[in-house]
């Protein structure tokens, strides 16, 4: 068997190396003239490390990321309305990281390479059109870089893991429209930084109007630095008036972005001083889609952002990408004919996926900062008389257990 994978992403490169290790061979065509360490920081869940690690790759994470100690929510005070442990430190048999984005995906993109050879990643490649028939799939690509015929490729199924904008997903729903948008607006950056907290925690502070995210991704300078990632969340647009495409991961400016960020506390951060001295950061709008009702047509699927976009709400984004590419592997290493295993796969995961897409547009775990400042606006001196401590439990942990990624479940498997 041998599958064409479209999009060189966290998904769709973590497929590749899930289908080498089965024995199934599968070639990557990426549109990016290469793949770069561009991005910032994610956090990645046990669920999705423990898939990362059966691979092999537990050595390399170490190096690159941070092993998540504490999650704390808090209100735009600055005051706790939630904390608990990630990971190993709450149980976990293996660990939260948080990482940059870029730096996950050259990882599991070097390891492809040296299991599968370098020229099973195609990069400049970008899908014209595919047609399948009852013995495969064929696939065209054009030359990204200078729009010349780039090549045709035959396998046995083509899976489409080329993110929101998926060029395979439009070709089944070409009436779909543009990603929805709740009017949230995001700017990202990383910056070098003293050392807050233990050096491995992480902070959300505020609710879906306005959200302020600080983490550690990677070692800095010198010891008592990290690479802080940071992340300013404001609902300031009109859901109606969704961003162009072009209008994506642009520059930012500290106009824009300094007004929302004076709006925050936290303790121990400098919050305007790490966005100033940011030498570039990004913009986004927050977007996800409307759960298909379908992924799978014939010899053809969907994966990652490609298949169930979502808000990068509970650190879940890649994280159900790399569940994606466990779960299709698995499956097409047992069937009887790819098609059976590709409907199985969607059996699976699409019901699954969707419910992580809804509850994340409605705040996910950190819906409990939400519930908090609701009752509490201008901020409180005692959390439990505002919201007592099991019903703020049962909003993070009921997430937990939807998402996959509960203790409970880790050490079930």
């Amino acid at each position: 068997m041998k599958a064409i994978i479209v999009g060189g992403g966290i998904g769709g490169l973590t497929l590749a190396l899930m289908l080498h290790a089965r024995g199934i061979a599968a070639t990557v065509y990426e549109q990016a003239g290469e793949i770069r360490e561009v991005g910032v920081g994610i956090n990645t869940l046990p669920h999705a490390i423990r898939e990362l690690a059966e691979l092999g790759l537990l050595p390399a994470l170490d190096a690159a990321g941070i092993r998540t100690r504490e999650l704390i929510y808090m209100n735009r005070f600055g005051q706790t309305v939630w904390r608990e442990p990630r990971g190993v430190h709450a149980g976990a048999p293996v660990p939260q990281f948080s990482i940059h984005r870029g730096r996950l995906q050259k990882l599991i993109r070097d390891a492809v390479a040296e299991r599968l050879g370098e020229d099973a990643i195609r990069t400049g490649r970008r899908l014209q059109g595919f047609i399948q028939d009852e013995a495969g799939v064929t696939a065209h690509f054009a030359d990204a870089r200078f729009g010349e015929q780039g090549e045709t490729a035959r396998g046995d199924i083509l899976i489409g893991a080329d993110g929101i904008h998926s060029a395979v997903r439009a070709f089944y729903f070409p009436h779909q429209g543009p990603p929805r948008w709740q009017g949230v607006q995001m700017w990202r950056g990383a910056c070098d930084w003293p050392v807050f907290l233990d050096g491995e925690s992480m902070i959300i502070a505020g609710g879906m109007a306005g959200k302020l995210v600080l983490y550690p991704i990677a070692p800095g300078a010198t010891p008592g630095r990290r690479l802080l990632n940071w992340v300013v969340n404001i609902r300031s647009g009109d859901p109606e008036r969704p961003p162009p495409k072009e209008a994506w991961s642009k520059p930012g400016r500290l106009e824009d972005v300094l007004p929302f960020a004076r709006r925050f506390t936290v303790p121990g951060v400098d919050v305007l001083s790490l966005i100033r001295a940011t030498g570039s950061f990004w913009e986004y709008p927050m977007c996800d889609r409307d759960p298909l009702p379908r992924w799978t047509h014939g010899r053809v699927t969907l994966l990652g952002d490609a298949a169930h976009p979502m808000y990068p709400v509970g650190s879940n984004g890649a994280s159900q990408a790399i569940l994606d590419a466990r779960c299709l592997a698995d499956l097409l290493v047992k069937a009887e004919h790819p098609r059976q295993a590709l409907a199985a796969y969607e059996a699976q995961r699409l019901p699954a996926t969707a419910e992580v897409v809804a509850m994340n547009r409605s705040g996910g775990p950190e819906r409990v900062i939400d519930a908090v400042e609701a009752l509490a606006p201008n901020g409180f001196d005692d959390v439990e008389r505002v919201l007592g401590y099991a019903k703020r439990e049962q909003i993070v942990k009921s997430y937990a257990g939807k998402a996959g990624f509960s203790a409970e479940r880790l050490n079930a498997r």
